[in-house]
């Protein structure tokens, strides 16, 4: 078992490469296909109020090619866009000028890395653990009850979710804030009440990620605990006088565990979508408003910049899950 796991890391780590390469291509080609050209569209703005030499626009619109990484053809800017990533550097962003893409995206991504992984965590582990309960005691009034609002909310998009909680705690109830990552006139310093502060316009935004997530988890490890108690040596574990909460933990939990662990890789990226929806709903500072700023600002640079770095992000949280699975399912480092 052992000596088969370097060849599972190998083929995992294979994919990783493969898929990173694969999406940030997409990324590159579509950003090149449409028909927007961010050199004339800086030039035009800085030409609007006034006259200006065209010997100007001309080293205007050079230095800009050269800045943006635009020179020459599509191969040769391909080229060029792959050495930029290596060093991690997408250059200056057109919106927040001379300001470099990668100093943006590094300011944004721990907000969106923190709520992300904490929302995913709290929502797989309370939905796993309320879900494996009801399944293994399925006439407990309280986990029907939590059943039910799980299967009520499962469906509902994050979106809508952020909305009710953002009027019920923002306006007809407003004891928490309802934008931004922390108190304005707060300075950025890891003390008391700048976390708090953090921990407090966070709530909303991840709660709205939990409740959501919370519901299919929760549905997930229901249905396999309640397939899995009726297996023969969970029968005769109990014929046997084993006490249920090893029962539990040890026979049920731990084998219905498995395929939530697959699930949960395969929706990384649906949550990482979710989270980007949730930061514009409040104002969050985040990689998903800074997103949809580049968008809207037509910034060329820094939407590549992001995007790219998202797929990064997806693709070694998946990895780092893929890794983990033997440790829960050890038959994985025998195939």
């Amino acid at each position: 078992m052992t000596s088969s796991y370097p060849a599972y890391l190998l083929r995992r780590l294979g994919q990783f490469v493969l898929v990173v390469f694969i999406g940030i291509n997409i990324v590159f080609f579509i950003s090149h296909a449409t028909p927007i050209d961010p050199v004339e569209q800086t030039v035009a703005a800085a030409t609007q109020f006034g006259a200006t030499s065209p010997e100007a626009i001309a080293l205007m619109r050079q230095s800009l090619r050269e800045l943006y990484g635009l020179e020459g053809g599509l191969w040769e800017q391909y080229a060029v866009f792959w050495q930029r990533i290596a060093v991690a550097d997408f250059g200056p962003s057109l919106s927040a000028f001379p300001t470099p893409v990668s100093v943006l995206i590094r300011r944004a991504a721990p907000w969106t890395v923190g709520l992300w992984s904490i929302a995913t965590l709290i929502s797989w582990s309370l939905g796993n653990l309320l879900g494996g309960l009801a399944g293994y005691y399925p006439r407990s009034r309280a986990l029907r009850a939590a059943g039910a609002v799980a299967m009520a909310l499962h469906p509902i998009p994050y979106y809508i979710v952020g909305f009710v909680l953002l009027i019920v705690f923002g306006y007809v109830w407003p004891i928490l804030p309802i934008t931004g990552g922390y108190q304005i006139n707060l300075e950025r310093a890891f003390d008391l009440r700048f976390v708090a502060s953090v921990f407090r316009h966070s709530l909303l935004p991840a709660l709205s990620l939990i409740l959501v997530g919370l519901g299919g988890w929760f549905l997930g490890m229901r249905s396999l605990v309640s397939n899995i108690v009726t297996e023969d040596y969970v029968v005769f574990a109990e014929l046997g006088g084993v006490r249920p909460r090893r029962i539990l933990a040890s026979y049920v939990m731990r084998n219905a565990l498995a395929p939530q662990v697959t699930g949960l890789a395969m929706s990384v990226s649906t949550i990482y979508t979710g989270v980007i929806i949730i930061e514009q709903v409040f104002g969050y500072p985040g990689l998903g408003s800074l997103l949809v700023y580049g968008v809207l600002a037509g910034d060329y640079s820094l939407v590549l910049g992001v995007a790219s770095v998202s797929i990064i992000a997806v693709a070694l949280a998946v990895l780092a899950i893929d890794l983990l699975y033997p440790l829960v399912d050890p038959r994985v480092k025998a195939r």
